[in-house]
């Protein structure tokens, strides 16, 4: 028979799975500990032993959440071939993730804490660290496009990210707003539009002078030089 006070087995993994199911859908501040000890099954003195803290918890919760729900991003841009593809795929794939019903809607690392009042402070910026990473892995994958040819020489990276961040961000909004998937779709298409405008590069004038072949006036070839 156990002892008196002996504390419960629990299964620390599937407790924080169900620790970040609240962080996800009420946010860091809003989540309390009442909060957290009716999700997880488990008392305040088995969190506080088994993780630290709330804001360690918090933290722990986030990377779950990165290396499964938040993995599209990253998926995308080492897998598709081209930089176009792989941020069209980055955009398309999040944007079905945050409108999935089974889950709370939008991104955890965008709305969990989006303004660093002091209870909140180290956890937003810790996210907001988080985003900024995501950013940069953008501005690798145009860096990568501008090397492989995909992406024009003088394409401006730092902003091309800086602009396809701020679409992927306020997908994870729109999706907590309401707007359904087919609406978060055509924000996405909207996004890549700009494309052409902003990354992709200059029809080489090889491609020109064939089209030119392809496509006479009606007038006559010139006889060939001798």
């Amino acid at each position: 028979m156990a002892g008196r006070g002996r504390p419960r087995a629990f299964d620390r993994d599937e407790a924080l799975r169900k620790a970040l199911g609240v962080f996800w859908e009420r946010g860091y501040q809003a989540t309390s500990m009442s909060d957290l000890t009716a999700a997880m099954g488990i008392n305040s003195p088995s969190i506080y032993a088994a993780y630290g803290s709330k804001e360690k918890l918090f933290k722990e919760a986030v990377t779950l959440y990165t290396a499964t729900e938040g993995r599209y991003t990253r998926r995308a841009l080492d897998e598709q071939p081209t930089a176009r593809e792989a941020v069209t795929v980055m955009l398309q794939e999040n944007a079905a993730a945050y409108a999935d019903p089974a889950t709370p809607a939008g991104c955890l690392t965008v709305l969990a804490a989006p303004i660093p009042v002091r209870e909140t402070s180290s956890v937003a910026v810790h996210l907001a660290r988080m985003r900024a990473e995501v950013r940069d892995l953008i501005r690798q994958r145009v860096d990568r496009g501008i090397k492989d040819g995909d992406v024009r020489p003088d394409a401006d990276a730092p902003a091309i990210a800086l602009f396809y961040s701020a679409v992927l961000n306020g997908l994870s909004i729109q999706s907590r707003d309401g707007v359904a998937l087919p609406g978060l779709q055509r924000t996405v298409d909207g996004a890549m539009a700009a494309w052409d405008t902003l990354a992709a590069p200059a029809v080489s004038s090889a491609s020109a002078s064939v089209a030119s072949v392809a496509e006479p006036t009606g007038g006559t070839f010139g006889e060939p030089e001798g």
